[in-house]
C-alpha cells in the first residue's frame, strides 16, 4: 500500500522516521515521485542527521561550491535567497544531509590523527617530544619512543597533549592511550595517570594570533568526555565512548589528570605516554567547517557530492606510508631517534696537498 498517499501526514512521518539507516531513507525517496517529494518536504534526511549526531544542530548555513554558481543558504530556511524557490532550497538541503548522513555512518574507519601540535610540558626535548606518540612502537630499534612531562612534587598537576585530526568533520569511534613503561629504569615503572579525558573542538579565530595565552587555550572545546580511569599497565588502553562523537573543527585535547609514578632519581612525579590512537570516519573530502564561533554555530561547506566511502578509500591507497615532516622539531626528533652512522671524511688541507705533490716530485 502506498501509505504516503493514503495515510495522513503524521502517520506517514511516524513510519518513515523509524528508518535509522541513511541508505534506507534514500531508497524510500526513490520509490516514487510522491515519496521523494514527501521526504524532501519534511526534511527527513536532515532530521535523521540530527538524530544520529545532535552536534549538527549547530549548522547555521550551508555553502555549496560543487557547481559553477556558488550558493549559500541558511540551514532550515527556505527564504534566505531570492535565487531559488522553496522547493529548490529543500531539495539541496536534502541532498547535503543525505550525503552527510552517509559519510558519518558508512565511511571507512581509520586513524584520524593527522599531526601532534604541542604538549603542556616536555622533560627532554626533542628526545621525549609529543611527536613520538604518533608512532605505535614504544621503542624504535634500541631507542625508546615516548613523550614525557616535566616532573612535579604535586600529584594534582595535570598535563595535556594537543592533536590535529585529518578533517574538520570526523566521527570518532575509538580513543586509546598507551602509558610508557621505562624498561631502562630499575623496577621498570609505568608512568600513567589516574584519569584521562578528551576534548574536541576548533581553533578560536579571535585568539589564533595571540601569543599571550597558552596554546591549548586558543581553542573552543565543543565536546568534553567523561573522566576515564587509567590503568597503570603497559598496553594500549581503549576508552569507550557512550556513542560515536562528531568532532567539529578538527582538534583534540587529551588531558591527563593525577600523577601516580615517581622517578627514583629525583623523587618527582611524571606522566609518560608512548602512543595515542584515534579511530573514526574522516569527511575531509566531502565537507569543511567554515567560521565556527564561540556559541558553536558554523557554516557547512560542501566540497564534493561523490561517495565519501569511495573517496576515502582512493585517498588511502594514494597516501604515503611515511609521515611528512612539517618543521625543524620533527626533523630533530627523527634524527635523534634514528642516528645516522656516517663517518665524515675531512678534505685534506692545502699544505698537505702541497707536501704530497712535493713528495711525488722527489
Amino acid at each position: 500500500m502506498d501509505f504516503v498517499n493514503n495515510l495522513d501526514t503524521d502517520m506517514s512521518l511516524a513510519i518513515l522516521s523509524c528508518l535509522d539507516d541513511p541508505s534506507d531513507l534514500v531508497r524510500a525517496s526513490a520509490v516514487s515521485r510522491s515519496w521523494r517529494d514527501f521526504v524532501i518536504k519534511y526534511s527527513l534526511s536532515k532530521n535523521l542527521c540530527l538524530k544520529l549526531f545532535h552536534q549538527l544542530t549547530s549548522v547555521d548555513r550551508i555553502i555549496d561550491t560543487s557547481n559553477d554558481m556558488k550558493e549559500s543558504f541558511e540551514a532550515g530556511s527556505s527564504s534566505s535567497s531570492s535565487l531559488m524557490d522553496d522547493t529548490r532550497v529543500l531539495e539541496r538541503e536534502h541532498r547535503v544531509y543525505a550525503l552527510l548522513a552517509k559519510g558519518c555512518t558508512s565511511s571507512p574507519i581509520r586513524s584520524c590523527i593527522a599531526d601532534a601540535i604541542i604538549a603542556s610540558s616536555t622533560d627532554n626535548f626533542p628526545a621525549e617530544s609529543i611527536l613520538n606518540t604518533l608512532d605505535e612502537r614504544d621503542r624504535i630499534g634500541g631507542t625508546p619512543s615516548y613523550w614525557s612531562s616535566t616532573g612535579h612534587h604535586k600529584t594534582s598537576v595535570p598535563e595535556t597533549l594537543l592533536y590535529q585530526l585529518k578533517a574538520d568533520l570526523c566521527v570518532l569511534t575509538e580513543l586509546s592511550v598507551q602509558p610508557f613503561q621505562a624498561y631502562f629504569q630499575r623496577g621498570t615503572p609505568i608512568y600513567s595517570s589516574h584519569y584521562v579525558r578528551f576534548r574536541l573542538g576548533h581553533l578560536d579565530s579571535n585568539q589564533a594570533e595571540s601569543g599571550k595565552i597558552p596554546v591549548e587555550n586558543k581553542y573552543i572545546w565543543t565536546y568534553t568526555s567523561q573522566e576515564f580511569p587509567m590503568a597503570q599497565e603497559n598496553r594500549l588502553q581503549n576508552f569507550k565512548l557512550p556513542e560515536p562523537v562528531l568532532c567539529i573543527g578538527g582538534y583534540m585535547l587529551v588531558e591527563f589528570l593525577g600523577r601516580v609514578q615517581t622517578q627514583e632519581m629525583d623523587g618527582l612525579y611524571y606522566i609518560c605516554v608512548s602512543h595515542v590512537k584515534v579511530m573514526g570516519r574522516s569527511l575531509a573530502k566531502s565537507f569543511q567547517v567554515v567560521d565556527p564561533d564561540e556559541s558553536g554555530k558554523f557554516g557547512l561547506k560542501v566540497l564534493s557530492y561523490s561517495d565519501p566511502q569511495e573517496m576515502e578509500e582512493e585517498a588511502e591507497e594514494g597516501r604515503s606510508p611515511f609521515r611528512p615532516m612539517r618543521n625543524l622539531e620533527q626533523l630533530l626528533n627523527f634524527l635523534h631517534r634514528h642516528p645516522l652512522d656516517v663517518e665524515y671524511v675531512w678534505p685534506e688541507s692545502d699544505d698537505e696537498e702541497e707536501e704530497a705533490e712535493s713528495d711525488g716530485e722527489v
